[in-house]
Parts: structure tokens; sequence; C-alpha cells
């Protein structure tokens, strides 16, 4: 009976060279220039290991593959999970296959794991969820011999990869102005965390105040979750003069509100209170949640749309962007009259 031998992989070329898969994808696709050093290092594991491309990876080499790797560092959390479904429909629709890896943190090592893991695998291109930190550097490490695409919240500069927005600063504008049009002095924003510093809701809600002439208080930093807008707006409670509260997502709106009301404070009677994203429960809250919309799903069906474009036509799509709308319901209102008139 014939010994059964392994056969040699991209990975175990990447190994033997000491380089990372993506750069063993570069020197056998030759799309994109690298240092003789680096071709001569995989060229010579090459041979050593008698590694031969199959049929796989040469449709990888011609572009003809159809699965579409989705990089993200959630798929549960809502915006996650609605961006990932527009994704897969849309994918689906163009006769694509969707696989997703998920990246847990952005440390180097683990990072460069799932990353090289999942480029191992025959590609046609790729999707990052820059929701994130996670995701900024996961974007960052990819390989620029592969089509990549990336969706986004924070609109930016057009930049080498195609990205489609949310346009969340505009939200988070429209949301502030908002309610300082209804008479409050100022907002407040409890936020989530930021992938760049003067981007998205937060800096809306910063441009906002500065534009209209309005204190700005101090960002009071939370997570992403219900937990969190409890705990923090806790710390909210004794803060004199606030009437309006701009919450980073309508979780974190549900989590304070639950803390005002204990707290005693009526909602939107004595606080208004902002979310963002527009959750399915957001309208069944009591009393309902005034918010801002953000279609995430048309925002996986976006993305997606850039990618196709750049594997129809070979090159790099523009970006889009749809700015959202507020949703105005019961969570908000004038202020109380009593406040402006304490000193």
């Amino acid at each position: 009976m014939p010994i059964e031998r392994d056969v040699p992989g991209i990975v175990d070329v990447a190994a033997k060279a000491d380089v990372s898969v993506s750069t063993v994808s570069r020197v056998l696709s030759g799309r994109t220039r690298v240092s003789d050093r680096l071709r001569s290092k995989v060229e010579a594991a090459v041979q050593e290991l008698g590694y031969r491309p199959n049929a796989a990876a040469q449709s990888l080499v011609r572009g003809r593959s159809s699965t579409i790797a989705v990089f993200a560092r959630n798929t549960i959390r809502y915006g996650y999970a609605a961006t990932l479904q527009g994704i897969e429909e849309a994918a689906r629709a163009a006769g694509y296959v969707i696989m997703i890896a998920v990246v847990e943190s952005g440390d180097p090592a683990e990072l460069a794991r799932a990353v090289d893991g999942t480029l191992s695998q025959t590609l046609a291109g790729a999707i990052v969820i820059e929701f994130d930190e996670v995701g900024v550097k996961t974007l960052a490490a990819m390989p620029t011999s592969l089509p990549v695409v990336a969706a986004a919240g924070a609109r930016r500069a057009r930049g080498t990869t195609p990205h489609a927005f949310l346009d969340d600063y505009a939200g988070g504008y429209e949301a502030t102005r908002y309610l300082l049009s209804l008479g409050h002095e100022t907002v407040h924003h409890l936020a989530i965390p930021a992938t760049r510093p003067r981007s998205g809701r937060a800096w809306g809600w910063r441009k906002a105040l500065e534009d209209a002439g309005a204190a700005v208080p101090a960002l009071v930093q939370a997570d992403y979750s219900p937990t969190s807008g409890y705990d923090t707006a806790r710390g909210l409670l004794g803060v004199p003069g606030l009437t309006a509260l701009l919450c980073g997502n309508d979780e974190l709106a549900i989590g304070a509100a639950r803390a005002f009301q204990e707290g005693g404070r009526r909602i939107p009677d004595d606080i208004s209170i902002v979310g963002f994203d527009d959750q399915p429960f957001a309208r069944m809250w009591n009393p309902s949640l005034t918010t801002v919309q953000q279609d995430f799903v048309d925002l996986g069906r976006r993305t997606f749309g850039l990618l196709e474009q750049w594997l129809a036509s070979g090159e790099r799509a523009q970006d889009s962007a749809v700015t959202p709308s507020l949703v105005i319901r019961e969570s908000s209102a004038s202020p109380p009259r009593t406040v402006s008139a304490n000193h």
C-alpha cells in the first residue's frame, strides 16, 4: 500500500520561508512587486517543498474564485449583524459565497493568524467591517494583491481602499441641532468607542454645539452595552443643568433611561434622551426612543456592490455614503422651564 503524504499548501510555504501568507500570495500571483529577497525566499521554499498550486489556487491568480471573506470583530451586535446580512444577501444574489472571519483582537500575533489563515483560502476578494479599532487594524493588514473594500460609520477623505460609509458624523450633528432647537442650552454625550479622533457621531455632536455657540460638556465614554449605559448614566444624575443626552447607540440610550428613571427623572419631561441606529426595539420602548436611523443592511449591500464593481471592471470603485435621518419619537421634548432659571 503506498504511503500517503500530506500535500504542501500555501501556509507551509509561508512557514518555510518565514513570511506571511499574503506575501506568498503576492509572489505567486505576480500582481504586486515584492523585493528580490522576499521573492527568492518564497521561490526557494516552493522548490524545496515541491509546492504546486492546485486548480483552486490558480483560480485565485486569475480572479475567478466565487468566495468573499468578510472580516469582523463581532457578528452578534446589531450593526455588525445587519451589515453582514446585507453583504450576504447581495453576494448570494450575485452568485458569490461568503466566508466570515471573526478577528477577536488587534494583538499583532492574533491578527496575523486570523488574516493569514483566511487568506490561505481561495478568495475573489475581501470585505472588512471597520466599525472599531480592531477593524481599522484588520484593514491595514490586508494585502494589496487582493481586492478589498470596507464598511464604516465614520466618513473621511478617500483613501486607497474603497469604503461604503454611513456618515454618522452627519447623524450626530443633526441630532444635536435638533435637541438645541427644542430649547436645551446644551447636550451631553454618552459615547461609544471611536475608531479615529475627530470623526464619527461624537465629532458631529461637538461641532454642532460649537457652531451654535453652546457649551461643550465633557464627553462621557462608555462601551456599547445597555449595562454600560446604565452604569455611566448613574454618574450623571447629579450633573446640574443636564436636560438633554445624546447616546452613541440605542442600547446605551435604553440603559441610560433606566438609570435616570430610577433616579426620579422623567423622560422626556425632565430629560430628553436620543439614541443612535434605530434598532428594532427603539420604537417599542416606553417612551418610544427618538434616534438616528442608520440602514446597516443597505450598508452591507453597498459595500458588496463596491467589491463586485471592482471584480467586474478591474478598477477600484468610488466611495459610497448615505446620510442617516433623525426619527423623532416620544423620548425628546423641550426642557423643563425651571432648569434655565436655576443659578
